[in-house]
């Protein structure tokens, strides 16, 4: 095998989840206590450890951020968020898999991660300042739940 002069990469992507989880027609949405993203609102997430499924660490997350049970049904989506200094190299890659969740028990709470927390109806979060991409993720997460609300 032949060496290359190539250099590895100083950024690697870091896969993440979040999850959209809906208690009736309301998503939970929190906002954000930490860059990316400050002040920002967006699903309760973070990273995946070794040795969880996406689904897990989702479900870990919105109990860690927020303090609520949740269960995933699916996958709403998958982004990227891709960032690049001012001189224009990587800075950072994350790839975020946004689950479609229902609220299983707890009130949530805001904390160090989510320093705010609220219930909103899917047509109400693109008039709200949030992560890239946030309304069209819970719209699809919402598609994903139709079929249950109207069983």
């Amino acid at each position: 095998m032949a060496q290359t002069d190539k250099a590895a990469p100083a950024v690697r992507a870091t896969l993440a989840a979040s999850a959209a989880v809906f208690r009736g027609p309301r998503v939970l949405l929190a906002k954000r206590g930490f860059n990316p993203g400050l002040g920002l609102w967006s699903l309760p997430g973070g990273r995946v450890e070794p040795g969880e499924t996406v689904a897990e660490a989702a479900v870990r997350e919105v109990m860690e951020e927020v303090g609520v049970e949740a269960e995933v049904l699916g996958v709403a989506a998958v982004l990227d968020f891709i960032s690049h200094d001012d001189a224009g190299a990587l800075s950072s890659h994350f790839v975020v898999i946004a689950h479609a969740a229902l609220w299983r028990a707890n009130e949530p709470a805001p904390g160090p991660e989510a320093t705010e927390i609220g219930w909103f109806l899917p047509e109400e979060v693109a008039a709200l300042p949030t992560t890239r991409g946030l309304a069209d993720v819970v719209r699809k997460a919402a598609a994903l739940l139709e079929p249950l609300s109207a069983g």
